[in-house]
């Protein structure tokens, strides 16, 4: 059984949420509106304030692992439209830039060539360049998931090395560094 499917989902002041046929669910707050199917299977229903998804069928291994996984998509759908989510992307390395420009976003990562992302529309992305300190490109969006999809294909154009640690790397990721070679004593 899933403990977090069982959960109800509070629903901010500010939020709707319609339930369509066929389990379709749409969130609409005052940063942006998302929409996901939920399996048919599961029972969704509104109580006040609090939206709450049923699993009918507890022994359905298949349907008790689907639970908390919906359950898990709509709170952060909820949770999206009503705060947002942010992440941020620290460039370490001598000579790493970034600057963005509208929904592009342009890196120098010591590559031959420059890259160039277009980001999709539901992004807001923004750049930060201080002087003796690491460019910094912060991601802003209402879907979490593709946020993360964003910000890992972003990191995985240079992921942070272990001897160095340079490459892109999450504020506050801790990278596990490894020792260097060391001179032999003879």
């Amino acid at each position: 059984m899933s403990r977090i499917g069982k959960k109800p989902i509070d629903i901010p002041a500010g939020t709707q949420v319609t339930v369509g046929a066929d389990n379709f669910i749409k969130v609409k707050g005052k940063i942006g509106e998302l929409s996901q199917q939920v399996d048919p299977l599961l029972t969704v229903k509104m109580e006040g304030t609090q939206l709450i998804l049923e699993n009918p069928q507890p022994e359905n291994m298949d349907l008790a692992s689907k639970h908390g996984l919906y359950r898990s998509l709509v709170a952060n759908m909820v949770k999206g439209v009503s705060e947002g989510f942010k992440v941020v992307l620290e460039l370490v390395g001598v000579g790493y830039k970034a600057t963005a420009t509208g929904q592009v976003l342009e890196l120098s990562l010591g590559f031959s060539h420059n890259l160039f992302i277009e980001l999709a529309p539901e992004i807001t992305v923004s750049t930060v360049t201080e002087r003796g300190k690491n460019p910094l490109i912060t991601l802003e969006s209402c879907d979490k998931q593709l946020l993360g999809m964003v910000a890992a294909r972003i990191r995985g154009f240079r992921r942070p090395e272990p001897y160095k640690g340079k490459g892109v790397r999450f504020v506050n990721e801790v990278v596990r560094r490894k020792a260097g070679k060391t001179a032999s004593s003879k």
